[in-house]
């Protein structure tokens, strides 16, 4: 077994019910908060008036910011000097991944009070992240970031100049992850699709990536077994939908602790320019991504690195979704891409096509996919098969 390292992980409270003692937790940090939630997937809910309720019980005071889309530096920016004059002993995120990032970033600089351009990887400066950070409690209301476990706060610029990027440090890990499926209830089709297939990929690319390791291998396993499980019918709203629910936050979770630790793969890597550059919606991105890629990266391993050791884990990770035994390497590698490629079309996620893409434009999506999530994919891609998972979706 090869040597390894775990970075700081939040304090975990996971089961249906749990947001309820997120109003205990937070009073252990003091009384007075900024909340930060998303324009509707927790305000329009009954659970968001309980748990005011709460707050209000234990003599806890708030100040309340939404997050509508996908939060900007500069959104992030004025936020932080909106409440510079205030004093805050933690930040509640209770949202999907937007919310959760836009709060986490938040935290990390109220009491910097610098631009979060200074720390962004990839834009200006970079300067090193001293902190210090607010404590951050983080609610997940979706299931497929993994935000709540995680230690960057995605930001985007959208438009010709754009970009996605992340300002990343341990002191901006969460002190408490509060994951509780109940939550989950009030997520439209389109969502669960979209996010289930981003927590899907991360997992499987956490699974392939060249920092993998023996603990996280064991986490992404478990992770693919419960999406496998849940995901299909939890969109269908067929079953079990409690268990299904909670199956789902599961691999969420699971998803962002072993992306946090060891890195993703080239559907990550691609999603940072095309949701850069087109309204593509970053769930989206990886569900419409992720069988064309998994077939050009085993395609490439066949082709120019037929010991690479993650075609072994892609034939394991076909097993456990198609739960079948393959005696033909070939056969399980085919097996998962039709199946992934299958849910893509049940899942009904657009083609790229769909926010604006044409073919004229990937010279740009290439020339700017090589991030830190390209740098872990099993197999370092051409461009022209990078080209081609682009064309297959187009």
């Amino acid at each position: 077994m090869a040597n390894f390292s775990i970075a700081r992980l939040p304090r975990i409270e996971f089961g249906a019910g749990t947001l309820k003692k997120g109003p205990d937790i937070i009073a252990g940090y003091g009384s007075r908060i900024l909340l930060v939630t998303g324009a509707r997937s927790f305000t329009s809910t009954n659970h968001c008036q309980s748990f005011i309720d709460q707050l209000k019980q234990r003599s806890i005071r708030w100040q309340h910011c939404t997050i509508a889309d996908e939060p900007s530096p500069a959104l992030i920016d004025d936020l932080v000097k909106t409440y510079a004059n205030d004093t805050f002993d933690a930040v509640a995120g209770i949202g999907g991944g937007s919310a959760l990032d836009a709060a986490k970033a938040i935290a990390g600089l109220l009491k910097v009070q610098r631009s979060v351009m200074d720390y962004l990887e990839g834009v200006g400066p970079e300067l090193p992240y001293e902190g210090p950070s607010i404590p951050f409690i983080a609610v997940p209301t979706t299931a497929g970031t993994g935000s709540e476990a995680t230690k960057n706060a995605v930001l985007s610029v959208q438009g010709e100049n754009g970009f996605k990027k992340s300002f990343r440090h341990d002191k901006l890990v969460a002190e408490y992850a509060i994951i509780d499926p109940d939550l989950l209830a009030s997520c439209p089709p389109s969502v669960i699709a979209a996010n289930g297939m981003d927590a899907l990929t991360q997992l499987l690319e956490s699974y392939v990536s060249l920092k993998s390791n023996a603990f996280t291998d064991a986490l992404a396993i478990s992770g693919l077994q419960a999406a496998r499980d849940a995901l299909i019918p939890l969109y269908r709203q067929e079953g079990e939908l409690a268990q299904h629910r909670e199956k789902m936050a599961y691999a969420a979770l699971l998803s962002g602790i072993t992306l946090a630790q060891v890195g993703l793969g080239s559907v990550h890597g691609l999603a940072s320019p095309l949701g850069a550059f087109y309204p593509i919606p970053h769930g989206v991105v990886c569900g419409t991504l992720v069988a064309s890629a998994t077939r050009i990266n085993i395609h490439s391993m066949l082709a120019r690195e037929p010991n690479n050791q993650a075609l072994a884990k892609y034939l394991h990770v076909a097993e456990i979704l198609c739960q079948e035994r393959f005696t033909d390497p070939q056969a399980a590698f085919n097996a998962l891409i039709d199946l992934l490629a299958d849910w893509t079309d049940e899942l009904a996620l657009p083609r790229l096509a769909h926010y604006g893409l044409q073919e004229s434009g990937l010279d740009k999506i290439i020339a700017n996919c090589r991030g830190s999530s390209m740098k872990t994919n099993p197999i370092v891609l051409k461009d022209e098969e990078i080209r081609q998972i682009l064309l297959e979706r187009l």
